[in-house]
């Protein structure tokens, strides 16, 4: 390998939006933020995190909720 070709590889501090914290290791010289982290991740945790941004959800279900057949 050549010398002083590859980036430095050194310990940083990621955040999670969930408010955790964790050192990994990266070339990038500042902090990394994450959305979701093994604290958080439904994967993990076994928790479903259902996000209604606007009422989506509703809207969805309002809209293909099962209706009596129209009269003829």
């Amino acid at each position: 390998m050549k010398p002083n070709m590859h980036p430095v590889y050194e310990t940083i501090t990621a955040r999670c939006q969930c408010g955790n914290t964790f050192e990994t290791r990266s070339t990038a010289a500042k902090g990394l933020s994450v959305e979701v982290c093994a604290v958080c991740h439904p994967y993990f945790t076994g928790k479903q995190r259902l996000m209604d941004t606007a009422g989506r959800i509703d809207r969805f279900r309002r809209k293909y909720a099962t209706e009596p057949a129209a009269k003829t």
